[in-house]
């Protein structure tokens, strides 16, 4: 076995440095995922980092046979999930627009060909959303596979789920996308 595949081991034993290599090892793509799923760089770096410290505080339970980027990315989606749930209780209870509504903030560009990249900004801003409210049974299959680009069957080990799951769920994601976005899907 080399260090770096002796990593979660030592990680599962407390190790904190071997946790930090892990930590950078999966950083990026991490972010990328949590990014995807919330529609909020802010939002989704303070949900990297409680991540992060959640698994430091849970990495005894953390079983070194198994991938320790999955175990990683479940304790991911499911902080995702509970920001889900706290920003439909404020939105709810405040009745308020959503700041991070990227329509309602958007600025033209006065640059050349602003007009494309204004229009290209909206349907990307569109299509965020529409992923960002996507059910989380259906928006977790369809940003490993599609985004991540990991097999069905490895998101099915993430999200502990049957392969015919996975697949099925992500084709409903892909059909509600395409509900929501209109014409604006074939943009994409």
């Amino acid at each position: 076995m080399t260090a770096e595949e002796d990593l979660p081991a030592r990680a599962a034993a407390g190790d904190p440095e071997a946790f930090e290599r892990l930590m950078l090892a999966t950083k990026a793509s991490l972010y990328r995922l949590v990014r995807r799923y919330v529609g909020d760089a802010d939002e989704a770096y303070d949900l990297v980092q409680e991540t992060y410290a959640a698994a430091w505080l849970a990495i005894r339970r953390f079983d070194p046979k198994r991938p320790f980027e999955a175990w990683l990315r479940t304790i991911a989606l499911n902080k995702c999930r509970d920001w889900s749930r706290r920003r439909r209780v404020r939105h709810w209870l405040l009745g308020a627009a959503d700041l991070a509504d990227r329509e309602a903030l958007a600025v033209a560009d006065e640059a050349r060909g602003a007009a494309e990249q204004y229009e290209l900004g909206q349907t990307l801003g569109r299509l965020e959303a529409a992923i960002a409210d996507l059910p989380a049974r259906l928006k977790a299959p369809l940003l490993l596979t599609a985004l991540e680009e990991r097999s069905q069957a490895e998101a099915a080990a993430i999200l502990g789920v049957s392969v015919k799951a996975v697949e099925t769920r992500v084709a409903r994601a892909r059909r509600k996308l395409a509900e929501a976005l209109g014409p604006a899907a074939g943009a994409i």
